[in-house]
């Protein structure tokens, strides 16, 4: 018997080892953990349970039944974060590159099926070279077999992608289908086609940092919701990230205990927003301010800078946010800014987050290039993710909220459930200015007249009182008390119930 429990201790310990001393030792040289390292400074101490550790590929092309690692370049299994359950699955770059093969493949679906049949997200760590070239179709067909599940798995379980090695060719589109995707600066990257092809096809000279780094994927393409500077920073800000989701699209938003009470005042802002209509000020403040402890976990924090998006905590609740930026093109709605908050306010009325959205926004960015673009449409998916979103929605307008871009931001007439105002709050169609000028056009060679004219539109349209007067705005509140006032909100719509028609999905304007 002891012989026996030897052998499987020593089996153990050759499939802890990967590829090698020497490989392991190659990827600390790059600044990277192994698989295995980078496992257990995810999950809590003790709690990985570890799947198919001993499953090997069956190639036997091009001399590979000579060479069969234990776990075949990735670790799965499941684990806890600060207590809740989690799936994993983590790429061995110093297996065959960790590169995917068939078994490579099941080993992940395993998982991935076992996530959604028990109701738990999935957490994959990235580090492959792409399809395992000697097994050839077979590898393609087990990227499309995790491709089905990503799929399969959306709405249903939480999904995160952090890339934190190479991630090329047909390797790109499991976590592009994810709903979270976090990078690591100056090691991983990202792209179809890598440099070498680009320079073939193209003629274009670009290094891998330039077409598919950290920066490139979160300031320029969209295609990372953030990164960190290292391994170890990305584990611990996705344990902080875990934490503000739920385990699946019933199990209801996480709660834990908070010291801080909803009835807090800040009397900082009632001078936020400043006297002159066309100042800046920073959102970013407000959200603080009223959030749980100050804790805001913002996403693509460098893209679309017009536009905020994250998660922060009412009350120990998880609570998603939207909110203008007047810091950035006046907080204009536009192209980027429309795609990147639809996604967020999607994602969150999948899993039942309130949605909390914060307005000032003098409208849509004008311009060729927008209309060329698409804004139109584009615009069309914020407006669509507000108006089917059934989760508590509150709304609060802090200034500007003209034209259409007044109703796409969760407006009382697309569904939203509460909707405040501060006295600063200017609801119209447009600026006074603009405004005048249209209505008073035969009177522009008379400034004196068009003066007056502004001043008299101001004083009637530039406040909330005439939405407030047809109930559009549900309550002008005080700056101070915007934490108590939806705090309170969010409270009285925990039971909040709606029925919907039949359909078998909807038709987003993609």
């Amino acid at each position: 018997m002891r012989t026996v429990l030897e052998q499987l201790e020593q089996r153990r310990e050759d499939a802890r080892m990967g590829g090698g001393a020497g490989r392991i030792a190659k990827q600390h040289e790059k600044g990277k953990l192994t698989a295995r390292e980078r496992l257990e400074l995810l999950l809590d101490e003790g709690s990985f349970e570890e799947y198919d550790m001993f499953v090997a590929h069956r190639c036997t092309d091009f001399g590979m039944e000579e060479n069969k690692p234990a776990g075949d370049g990735v670790v799965t299994g499941w684990g806890t974060i600060n207590g809740r359950m989690v799936y994993v699955f983590s790429q061995d770059f110093t297996v065959f590159g960790g590169s995917l093969s068939e078994t490579h493949a099941q080993k992940i679906c395993k998982i991935m099926d076992m996530a959604v049949r028990n109701g738990a997200p999935v957490i994959g760590l990235n580090d492959s070279g792409g399809a395992r070239i000697q097994e050839g179709v077979a590898s393609l067909a087990g990227y499309a077999d995790v491709f089905l599940r990503n799929v399969k798995a959306s709405g249903v379980v939480p999904q995160i992608s952090l890339i934190m090695g190479p991630c090329a060719g047909g390797a790109v589109y499991s976590p592009a289908m994810t709903d979270f995707i976090f990078m690591v600066e100056d090691s991983s990257y990202m792209f179809v086609t890598g440099p070498d092809v680009v320079k073939t096809v193209t003629n274009e000279i670009v290094t891998a940092e330039e077409l598919g780094g950290a920066r490139t994927h979160t300031s320029k393409s969209s295609v990372a919701d953030g990164s960190f500077a290292n391994d170890v920073e990305a584990l611990a800000q996705m344990r902080r990230f875990f934490d503000y989701l739920p385990l699946n699209s019933r199990d209801g938003v996480p709660e834990r205990p908070f010291h801080d009470a909803a009835e807090r005042i800040d009397n900082s802002l009632d001078t936020l927003v400043p006297d002159n209509p066309n100042q800046p000020y920073d959102m970013r403040e407000l959200i603080l301010k009223i959030s749980d402890e100050n804790d805001f976990f913002e996403v693509q924090a460098n893209f679309a800078k017009n536009m905020l998006i994250g998660f922060c905590r009412l009350e120990g609740r998880t609570v998603g946010i939207v909110a203008n930026q007047p810091m950035v093109l006046a907080g204009c709605l536009d192209i980027d800014s429309s795609r990147k908050a639809a996604r967020f306010v999607r994602f969150c009325d999948a899993f039942d987050i309130p949605l909390l959205t914060l307005v000032d926004v003098p409208g849509f960015l004008p311009g060729t290039s927008q209309e060329y673009g698409g804004i139109i449409k584009h615009g069309a998916k914020l407006l669509y993710a507000f108006a089917e979103a059934t989760v508590p929605k509150v709304t609060v307008i802090t200034r500007k909220a003209y034209g259409g871009a007044y109703d796409v931001m969760s407006s009382k007439h697309i569904g939203a459930d509460i909707n405040y105002a501060w006295p600063t709050a200017e609801i119209a169609v447009m600026g006074a200015k603009g405004a005048t000028e249209i209505l008073y056009r035969s009177e522009l060679g008379d400034p004196d007249k068009i003066a007056a004219r502004t001043k008299n539109y101001e004083d009637r349209f530039a406040n909330p009182f005439v939405a407030a007067e047809r109930g559009f705005i549900d309550e002008v509140i005080m700056p101070h008390s915007t934490r108590r006032r939806v705090c309170r909100a969010f409270a009285a719509l925990r039971n909040k119930h709606v029925d919907l028609p039949y359909k078998k999905h909807d038709n987003i304007p993609l």
